[in-house]
C-alpha cells in the first residue's frame, strides 16, 4: 500500500518540499499532481496523496428536508502535473464511493476524461471494488494529457448556457427569426440566477421541455441545446428540416434549459442551493409544503408558467445512474392513465425509437402501481393537472448497452444533443391525437411496452452484447 500525505498535512509548497521538477526528477522523484475542483461544478476533496497515487472523497449536497439525507455522487476536478516532466502514472481513489446514494451504479461506470473540458472520452482502466467500496482508475500525465479534467459525466458548464441563451435572444432580434420567437427568464433561483426560457413555433399544442432539475444529470443540458439547435438552426444559419417546419406550426415549445443553475455551478448531485430536491417539489404533501418561494422558487415561477400557457406535451429531462440506457417513465400509477395515455405513451416511445435508436422502450424504471404514483414528482404532477402526455426523460452515465459504442467513445454530450433533436419526430408524431381523441389509435409497433429494471433481464441482455 502506497502510504498518502495527507492533504491538510502539508503546508509548504510542493517545490519547497521537492525542488524543481528537473531536481526531483534528478533523485528519481516525482512531483505530486496538483488536484483542484475550484471551477463551474466541481466537486472533489482531496484526502491525502503522493507522487503516485491519490485518494479523494466526493463532497455532500446540503441535507434534503424532504429526504432526510445529503445526496452525494457527482464529482468533477482538475488533476495537473507538470508538462515538461517524464511521463508520471498517478492510481486515482474515490475512498468514499460506497457512502454515494446510488453505490450499486458504479459496476460498469467509467470516468469521463477531457483535457480542454470540451471533448470528453472515457477512462477504460475504471474498476469498481465492492469489497472495499472504492471507485478507482490509472492516469499517466504527459505532454497534452499532462493536464486533466477528470468528471462523473462531460461537464456543462453554465457559462456556456448564457452563450446558448444569447444566440436565441440575437436571432430573435434578427429579420429572419422563426415564428413565435421569444426569449425570456421565468424567474431567479435562490441565488439570483435566471430561469431562462426559449419559447418557438405558433402552433395551438403546447409542448414544454425542461431540463437538468438535477444538477449533477449534465446529460439535459447538452440534449436542451441539441433541441435548440435543431428547432432554430442555430449551426446551419437559421436553416431548418421540413419536420421542424411541420412542427413549429403544430406546436409552440417552451425550452428550459437548466431549472437548477445554482446547483450545477456548485457541483451538486440533486439539490438547489437550500437543499432542496427540486423533482420533490411539484406538490405539498401532509407536513411539507411545495413549493415555496424560499425554498423551491425555481419550481414555483416555472409552474405558474405552465398554469399560463397550459400544457398539452411535457418532458423533464435528467440522467440516471444505474441504468445503462434512455427511456422513459411514465404516469402508469396516476388516476389520470387510461387507453388514452397509455396510447399516447406507446406511440410517443415507438416513433422516438424509430427516430433515434438510443432511446428504447424494454428496458426503465418499473411502472408505478395503479394509483402509487407519487405526486410530488414533476412529471407526474404534470400528467395529472393538465391531462397531458408527461413523462421523465432518463439517460445513462454508463455508456448505452441499447446501442453501444467501442472505447474509449461511449456515451456522451454529443449522443444527448442528437436525442434531443430527435424529440421533434416523437412530439410531431403524436401531435394530431394528443387532444379531442378518447382513444388514439396508431400504427403497428406503436403500442404500450412495460419497463422493467430487473436485474436479471438486464444481466441477460447485456450478456448477448449486441444491442437492441
Amino acid at each position: 500500500r502506497v502510504r498518502c500525505i495527507a492533504a491538510g498535512a502539508i503546508r509548504l509548497p510542493v517545490s519547497a518540499v521537492f525542488g524543481t521538477a528537473a531536481a526531483a526528477a534528478s533523485r528519481g522523484m516525482a512531483r505530486m499532481v496538483s488536484i483542484s475542483s475550484a471551477f463551474d461544478g466541481g466537486n472533489i476533496q482531496v484526502e491525502c496523496q503522493t507522487a503516485e497515487a491519490v485518494q479523494l472523497k466526493i463532497k455532500p449536497d446540503p441535507y434534503t428536508e424532504l429526504e432526510k439525507k445529503a445526496h452525494m455522487q457527482s464529482f468533477a476536478f482538475k488533476a495537473t502535473a507538470d508538462s515538461t516532466s517524464p511521463e508520471q502514472k498517478v492510481m486515482y481513489e474515490i475512498i468514499n464511493a460506497k457512502d454515494v446514494s446510488f453505490p450499486d451504479a458504479w459496476e460498469g461506470t467509467t470516468v469521463c476524461y477531457s483535457t480542454d473540458s470540451e471533448t470528453w472520452q472515457r477512462v477504460s482502466s475504471t474498476s469498481f471494488d465492492r469489497a472495499s467500496g472504492v471507485l478507482r482508475w490509472e492516469w499517466t500525465h504527459a505532454g497534452a494529457e499532462s493536464s486533466v479534467f477528470f468528471a462523473y459525466f462531460d461537464l456543462y458548464p453554465h457559462e456556456r448556457q448564457l452563450r446558448l441563451v444569447a444566440r436565441c435572444a440575437v436571432m430573435a432580434a434578427g429579420a429572419q427569426a422563426p415564428a413565435g420567437l421569444r426569449v425570456r427568464s421565468l424567474g431567479q433561483t435562490l441565488e439570483g440566477r435566471e430561469l431562462d426560457c426559449i419559447s418557438v413555433g405558433t402552433g395551438p399544442l403546447q409542448a414544454w421541455a425542461i431540463h437538468r432539475q438535477h444538477p449533477g444529470e449534465s446529460q439535459a443540458s447538452f440534449f436542451a441545446e441539441g433541441l435548440l439547435d435543431r428547432l432554430l438552426g442555430l449551426r446551419a444559419a437559421g436553416v431548418t428540416d421540413g419536420l421542424v417546419q411541420r412542427a413549429l406550426r403544430l406546436f409552440t415549445f417552451h425550452i428550459v434549459p437548466n431549472m437548477n443553475p445554482d446547483g450545477s455551478v456548485r457541483g451538486y448531485l440533486r439539490v438547489n442551493a437550500g437543499g432542496a430536491n427540486l423533482n420533490r417539489e411539484w406538490a405539498p404533501t401532509a407536513d411539507y409544503a411545495a413549493p415555496t418561494a424560499e425554498r423551491s422558487p425555481e419550481v414555483l415561477h416555472t409552474l405558474a408558467a405552465l398554469h399560463a400557457t397550459g400544457v398539452d406535451l411535457f418532458i423533464d429531462v435528467h440522467g440516471d445512474e444505474a441504468l445503462p440506457f434512455s427511456f422513459v417513465a411514465g404516469a402508469e400509477g396516476l388516476g389520470v392513465w387510461g387507453p388514452r395515455h397509455r396510447a399516447l405513451h406507446g406511440a410517443f416511445l415507438a416513433a422516438y425509437g424509430r427516430a433515434n435508436p438510443d432511446m428504447q422502450a424494454r428496458f426503465g424504471y418499473d411502472p408505478e402501481p395503479a394509483l402509487g404514483g407519487n405526486p410530488t414528482i414533476c412529471s407526474n404532477h404534470v400528467a395529472q393537472t393538465f391531462d397531458a402526455l408527461a413523462v421523465t426523460l432518463e439517460m445513462p452515465f454508463k455508456d448505452c448497452a441499447s446501442n453501444p459504442q467501442a472505447a474509449p467513445r461511449g456515451w456522451d454530450g454529443r449522443r444527448c444533443a442528437m436525442l434531443g433533436a430527435s424529440f421533434v419526430d416523437a412530439a410531431a408524431y403524436v401531435a394530431a391525437q394528443l387532444r379531442g381523441v378518447p382513444e388514439p389509435q396508431f400504427g403497428p409497433g406503436d403500442e404500450y411496452v412495460a419497463p422493467t429494471e430487473d436485474k436479471q433481464a438486464i444481466a441477460a441482455f447485456l450478456a448477448q452484447g449486441e444491442g437492441l
